[in-house]
Formats: C-alpha cells, sequence, structure tokens
C-alpha cells in the first residue's frame, strides 16, 4: 500500500471536509468553495477577482458559485447605496450548507397556503382521461 506523506510548513488552510465530500457538489465547486474559504474575508469576492486568481473564467465561476448557491454554501446579497442603487454583493460563505442536501427530502413544513391551485377546466378533464396508454400485456414478435 502506498503512503502519502504532506509536508505543511507554512501558509495552509484547516477547513471542513464536509463539502470536499458532498456528493451533490460537482469538483469544480468543492475547489471554488475551498478556495473561498482559503481568502482572508477581508477580500473582495466578486466574479471578476475570482477568476483573476483562477485559470477559469469568469463564466465558469459565475456557475460555480451558483452551484454553491443552490445547495446552501453560499449566500449572495445585493447591498444597495444611499440613492438606493445597486453597488456590490455581499457573499455569506458556509462551511456547512444552510438547506439540506438530500434531494426530495420531507419538510417538517406544510406547504405556503399563498401558493395558486391551478384547477383542469371540466371540458378538459375529460380530453385528459382519454390519453394513449402503453400496452404491457402484449409481446412484440418480429
Amino acid at each position: 500500500m502506498a503512503v502519502f506523506r504532506v509536508e505543511k510548513t507554512k501558509d495552509y488552510t484547516v477547513m471542513s471536509n464536509h463539502h470536499l465530500r458532498d456528493a451533490n457538489l460537482s469538483l469544480k465547486a468543492k475547489g471554488l468553495l475551498s478556495l473561498m474559504l482559503s481568502l482572508p474575508e477581508t477580500w473582495n469576492y466578486t466574479l471578476t477577482g475570482l477568476a483573476k486568481i483562477c485559470k477559469e473564467g469568469v463564466d465558469s465561476i459565475r456557475s460555480g458559485v451558483k452551484e454553491l448557491e443552490e445547495q446552501g454554501y453560499i449566500e449572495r446579497h445585493r447591498v444597495r447605496n444611499e440613492k438606493g442603487q445597486l453597488t456590490e454583493a455581499e457573499y455569506i460563505i458556509r462551511e456547512y450548507p444552510l438547506t439540506p442536501t438530500e434531494p426530495n427530502k420531507p419538510t417538517s413544513e406544510p406547504p405556503a397556503e399563498s401558493a395558486p391551485v391551478y384547477e383542469v377546466p371540466t371540458s378538459e378533464k375529460s380530453a385528459l382521461d382519454k390519453t394513449t396508454q402503453l400496452n404491457i400485456d402484449t409481446t412484440n414478435v418480429e
């Protein structure tokens, strides 16, 4: 069995392994989050700034950030100045996701009552009931 040894002398980052073992994240998202966690809190987290310190372009960084947002590792808010104009984005970067990462996990919260309910008109219901079905009882002989 091979033995790997890592010499840590200086300038290294200590972070949780949670995102590295999250099967819902792509390798790009894992690497981007690791990079973001290694940067100081005072660093300006812009897509252009991240692209300048990476090999990937702005579009690739944008898709990685979007994936991390969808999985709950990053929360992004737009900041407005005194005049109400959008000025910059504020990022909250987490080592653990804010939302559950398991797909189709049931939640304990009831669905929002304000969601609209759409009913199919009676004339269309009969047309929907007469949809074509597959016949799985017959065999296909050629």
